[in-house]
Order: C-alpha cells, then structure tokens, then sequence
C-alpha cells in the first residue's frame, strides 16, 4: 500500500521563480535532436557531449587576440592553444601541444593540480607577456617561451629539478618560479637565473601555499610580484609543528607510502611569515603579521604604488578577518585598514580592489547579512556601500576608474542564475549587463571594459562570445549550437530540463529545489525517485546552469527515475542567516531540510514514496550516509561517495570554520559524525571512495566498513585503486557509474 507523507509542522509551498524558472520552463521543449538512448559509456567518453568548450580564456594585453585551450576531438582531456582575432574573428591554432615535451609531474605539481581541480594534458595553463608579443607555458616541470614574432618555442634555461607555479612579472621582464622549496627568477634579457631564497628544505618552504591555502582558502600561491617588477612578497612557512602522516595510497600494482603535513581539526597548523624581497639585491624585509602565531594569512596583495603592501590577517576560529597594509619605507607595524566580525565565521573572498587614481578600495562583505561591496578610503573610512539588499554578490569582475563604474556577478535577478552588473564608483542605480537566462562567467580584457562571456544553461552547453562594455555582443568566439555535428545532437532530442520549485524548512526560511522528471513522463504512474545531493557550504546544486554532474542524471531519467535536488540550509548565496544555521553542528539541518524535500516529493501523485534513495560525493557522502542512518524511514537507499565520515579527520581551516575547535565542542564533533549513528542503519548502502584520495582520506570510508562490520550490517563498498577525490579517468567514472545505475535500478525497482 503507498501511503503520503506531509509532516504537519512543513509549509509546503510549491512555485514558479518568476524570472529564471520562466526561461527554464520556456526552453523545456525546445532541445532538437536525435532521441538516440543514452550509454553510460558515452557520458564521458570523446567527442565531450557538450561540445567544444574552451577553458583558459583570456585576451591578450594588447586586446587583439582572444586565447583559450581547447580539448581535441579524439581526446578531450589534451589540450591546444587557440587564438581568435578580435578583428576579422579567424580562429586558429596557435601552439599545438605536441611541441612541448611530455613527461611526469612531480608528487608537488600533482597535488597542486589537484587543489587546483586541473585535470588534462598538453598545455594546462599560460600567461601572456606584457608587449602581448611572448607567451610563457609551464609544461611537464619545463617551462616553454613562445615568441608570436617568429612562431618559436624556447625552453628556457631553468635548472635541474621540478618546478611549480611559473608565471611571468607584471612587465614581462622576468619568469618566477619555485624549485625545491625555494623561490627563483630568470631574467628575460639576460637569462640569468637566481635563488631569491636558500633556506628551503625539510619542513621550510618558501613561496608555496600550505595545504589548507590551496584546500580551503583557494589561495594556490604563496608569492606575489610588486606592479614595477622591483620586488616579491612572498610567505616562509615551517611546517615542522604540523603532524607528519604516513599515507596509503592503493595502487593496482601496489602500495605508496606517502608522508603528508596533515593538520587535522584541533591539531597544529604550519607557522607562516611573510617577507618582501628586493629583486635587485635579494635583501629581504619581514613584515610583522601580529603576535597571535596561531593565525592564517589568506590574502596577500599590492598596492598600485609598488610601495606597501597589505594582507589580510585571519583568526584561528575564523570570526575575525583584518585587512592590514604595511608601508616597506619605513619602520612602523602595518595599520589595520578594515576589521570584519562574525559570531559564527567570516566568509573569506577575492574582492579586493585597489584604486588607482584615488586613495580608495573595494571590498566585499556581509556585514548587513549578504556579500556586498563596499568603498573604503585607505584610512578605512566607509565612504559608500555600493550594493544592498536581500541578494549576494558573486564577485568584483572589473573596475573602470576612467568611466567610473564597477563590473560585477551576483544574484540580484535571480538566486539561481548569475548575472554581469555594473554600479557606480560613486553609487547610484545598478545597471544588468548581462540578459539571456542562466550562468555568466566574464572574463574582461587587463586595461579595457571589454569581456568574454562564459555563458551557459540547463538548454545550452558552453558559449563564449566577446561583448563590450554595455553587454553587446561583438564576436562569436565559440557559438557551440546543438546543430546535427554536434556530438549531443543525436541525444539532445531526450534531453530534459527541470522544474523549479521552493518549500520552507522548520525555521521558515526558503529552500529551493528542482526536479527532473523521467523521459517519457507519465502523470498516472509512480517513479523512484533520486535525490542527488551535496548540501555542504560554499556550494549551490539548484542553478540554471550546464553541468557534466548532470549527465549522469539524464541518464537515470532514461531510466525511468525522477531525480531531485534541494539546497538545503548552509548552502551558498542566499545570506548569513541562510548558512550558519549549521554553525557547531553539521548534519543536523541539512538532514532535517532533505526529509523536508522528501515530504514534499511523497505529496506528488507520480512519485513512489517508498522508493527513495540519496546519493551524493564528498560532503554529499557525508549527507547521503547521515541521511539513510538517522531518516531511515524517509530513504530507502544511500549511495555515498568519498564521504567525510568523521570531522577530526578532516583539517583546520575547513572543519574549525564550521565546528569551531574540538576543545571547546566536543559534544558538537561527536553529533557531527557519522560513526554514533551506525547502529541506527537498516539497509540498502553503497559506499565508494578513491584509495589514493589525499584530501578526503581512505580512512574516512574504513571506519565506517570496520563500524557496520562489527555491527554485523550488510552494505556494499567499491574501492578505486589510485583514484583521488574527484575520481577522474573515462574507465574509472564508466565503471562507477554502471556501478552506481545497477545499484539504484536493483534498490528502487526490483521487489522483494
């Protein structure tokens, strides 16, 4: 017998976003295309099914090229340079990959790329010179000089061993890197190569982010060149006090044992210091950062005048965020310019923008409960707050001081799409850039209001066009149309495109949801339906956007589920009071406003209310397995991946923003856990997880086996050997998600 479920404390209050879910919807029948089924050997398997997609665009200093790396037909993952010229709009090949050598990255590089979630071949990254007349190219631990004038590739002299995170100074003159701990520059002109530090080595390590900057801070440097080329800032971290963790990474043919400085929650983090090094004679000045040594430094960055410059200072519980500038002429602590507090945590950003024809900076905060920026002088006086209102700004894109006018993303039409904005340097009105309904990414030019648009939408793989400073179109770069030479055109005429919706959780607060409803939807019968989950901060599954995430989906809805998604509380864009609802407990929340979405689904006539399970990766396992454990009655089955299953297992600067420290809520870490509710599991799991993973690590899953082994509970596990957190690699996800249909198909279907 089905029975409904509507718990009587839920609002439930279905409806149409006036704006974004009335372009959804207008699109939903629009996909052409063959109604061939989809594999899920096809799903990422080349051609890509979305298409060409350039990454890496940029345009050139001199505004005459746009550049970008493109995937190749036959193997999307290996990567060219492209070029398009702005005024006759020919494309070409500028550098093809096989130019440069191929060969092994160091365990360095690797784990860096990983932070960084880069994952290919051939060209990964590059960086224009200033004459907009040279490229550099780091590749395979060389780095490559291409010169436009002649068509040649130079690998320039950089000595023995790996190096990481190459770029090119501010004016061209120099290439920076770091090898073996150490910083050094190669003078263009003279190619003299020099050590600006020596004392790396061991636990010392100079110009390189620690593990939680590039995790957790999206900081993946840790050096920054002065505007005029005359100097480095640069931070020395000794990561001596931090644990030193022998690590398992499974391999197929064997065992690596890898030695990590892993801060785990309440354990030691690295000490840090931060120097200026002067490129003409390497002498180097220490900036007092303040005496508090347990402490992050998140931000670094230079003023125009080449003459201070700041950091932003961090607190170990992360309530209390200080931008602090430091003057290098002279012998006076840096002055802290703007202080940010919060009674849960402050939400660290990239907004920072120093004026240069005016003693003044833009900021981010969420002072008044939502990202919005702010005009200070250098003094930190508040001189204007340029947005407000019940909507988060995304991020500073551009800031024409000569038009007066600051370009920016946010969310102000819509908390599902991201639009392009501008508003005055002075205040005043806030002008939409950007029209068509889904997801902009702009990328504008160094010294011009021009920009490229990564745009896309749930109907609309990747475009890039080139617009100017107004929004209008100028250039197709990649117009990306499923016509019929488009790999997704023999599958695009089963596409399908959601609806969206919202209820209200327990403290009346909005949640909102889509839904994916099967191909070949019938209203008088019942589906099983997924709930495809992340549910941790910092992240939004409910958008109007192109995702690979959602190719699996539409192949679980040729499969005849519905599947759903609900941004529970704690998730990104929608205001402080929206996310620290989880602050000292997580798992609480964000589970009760999944069962809330449950109650929901089990409302509708066409879902089977008995046949629901949860599945998601990383946070998303954490929230799959909390879900099926502690709401059995809601999910009949769980699949969790990578899963975080106890948070002391977890580092610093992530768990502590959210748990604070274990010293002080031990009771908060123990409910926050996975392990107490193992008793509490019936049946119907399926965990996986990488067996070389370095940032969730292996031992989150295996707990959790030895757990429900000693219960005596029956679940199923599939271990990938080498595999890290994102679990990349065609054969890998094939097999994974063959794994993950045949489990859902045999949990919600079969009966009995």
């Amino acid at each position: 017998m089905k029975k409904k479920w509507i718990s009587s404390a839920l609002m439930v209050v279905p409806m149409l976003l006036s704006h974004c879910v009335s372009a959804a919807q207008a699109e939903l029948n629009q996909p052409q295309g063959g109604k061939a089924a989809l594999t899920v050997e096809r799903l990422y398997a080349s051609p890509a099914l979305a298409g060409s997609s350039p990454r890496g665009l940029t345009l050139s200093p001199d505004g005459q090229r746009v550049t970008y790396l493109a995937g190749r037909v036959d193997d999307q993952y290996l990567y060219d340079l492209w070029q398009m010229d702005v005024a006759t709009g020919e494309q070409d090949i500028l550098l093809n990959a096989d130019r440069l050598k191929s060969g092994e990255l160091s365990d360095e590089e690797k784990a860096r790329r990983e932070r960084q979630r880069i994952y290919g071949q051939g060209i990964m990254e590059y960086f224009w010179a200033d004459d907009s007349q040279a490229i550099l190219i780091p590749a395979s631990g060389a780095l490559y000089y291409y010169s436009l004038v002649d068509a040649k590739v130079e690998v320039l002299p950089t000595g023995e061993g790996f190096i990481t995170d190459a770029r090119l100074s501010p004016k061209g003159h120099f290439v920076s890197f770091v090898r073996e701990q150490n910083l050094y520059v190669l003078n263009l002109e003279t190619r003299q190569l020099t050590a600006l530090t020596q004392d790396g080595g061991g636990a010392i390590k100079n110009a390189m982010a620690e593990f939680v900057a590039q995790e957790e801070m999206d900081r993946m440097t840790g050096y920054w060149w002065a505007p005029d080329e005359s100097a480095i800032a640069f931070t020395r971290i000794d990561e001596s006090a931090v644990e030193l963790v022998t690590r398992n990474e499974i391999y197929a043919d064997g065992i690596k044992l890898t030695e990590q400085r892993y801060p785990y929650a309440g354990k030691n983090n690295v000490s840090i210091e931060l120097g200026v090094v002067n490129i003409e004679d390497n002498n180097v000045r220490w900036i007092d950062i303040g005496q508090t040594p347990d402490s992050y430094l998140p931000r670094v960055k230079w003023l125009p005048d080449s003459q201070h410059v700041s950091f932003q200072w961090q607190s170990r519980d992360q309530q209390t965020l200080d931008l602090r500038i430091a003057a290098l002429n002279g012998s006076a602590a840096p002055t802290t310019v703007i202080k940010e507090r919060s009674k849960a945590w402050v939400n660290l950003n990239n907004d920072l923008h120093f004026l240069k024809q005016q003693p003044q900076l833009v900021w981010a905060s969420e002072r008044d409960g939502f990202n919005h920026l702010y005009l200070f002088d250098l003094q930190g006086k508040l001189i204007k707050q340029l947005t407000k209102g019940a909507w988060a700004v995304d991020e500073v894109e551009y800031v024409d001081e000569q038009a007066g006018w600051v370009y920016f993303t946010g969310r102000k039409t819509s908390v599902i799409e991201k639009h392009l904005y501008r508003v005055p340097l002075t205040g005043g009105e806030i002008e939409q850039i950007s029209r068509r309904a889904g997801m902009h990414g702009p990328v504008f030019a160094d010294n011009q209001p021009i920009y490229l648009d990564y745009f896309n939408s749930l109907a609309q793989p990747p475009q890039v066009s080139l617009h100017g400073a107004k929004g209008e179109r100028l250039a197709w770069v990649e117009q990306n149309n499923v016509d019929e030479s488009h790999p997704l055109y023999p599958f695009f005429g089963q596409w399908q495109l959601p609806e969206f919706g919202q209820i209200k959780a327990q403290d009346g607060q909005a949640l909102q949801y889509r839904l994916f409803k099967p191909t070949g939807f019938d209203a008088t019968q019942q589906y099983p339906v997924v709930v495809r989950v992340y549910g941790g901060p910092h992240a939004q599954l409910v958008v109007n956007s192109w995702s690979e995430q959602d190719y699996f989906t539409q192949y679980l809805l040729q499969q005849g589920f519905i599947v759903f998604q609900l941004d529970n509380r704690g998730s990104a864009h929608r205001g402080t009071q929206f996310e620290h609802v989880i602050y000292k407990q997580l798992g609480q929340a964000e589970v009760d406003d999944q069962k809330a979405g449950v109650d929901y689904l089990r409302s509708l006539n066409y879902v089977d209310g008995d046949n629901i399970a949860i599945y998601g990766h990383s946070y998303g396992g954490y929230m799959a397995l909390m879900s099926l454990f502690k709401a059995p009655t809601h999910f009949k089955a769980a699949i969790a991946g990578a899963p975080v299953t106890d948070w002391a297992l977890y580092d610093t600067h992530y768990t502590e923003r959210y748990l604070s420290h274990p010293g002080s809520n031990a009771k908060g870490y123990e409910a926050s856990s996975v392990l107490p509710y193992v008793k509490d599991y019936q049946s119907g799991l399926l965990m996986y997880h990488g067996m070389a993973d370095d940032n969730v690590l292996f031992e989150n899953s295996t707990r959790v086996y030895k757990a429900l082994q000693d219960e005596g509970k029956l679940f199923q596990m599939i271990d990938y050997p080498g595999s890290k957190h994102s679990m990349r690699g065609e054969k890998v996800r094939t097999h994974l998600y063959r794994s993950l249909a045949d489990f859902l198909d045999k949990q919600l279907k079969q009966k009995g």
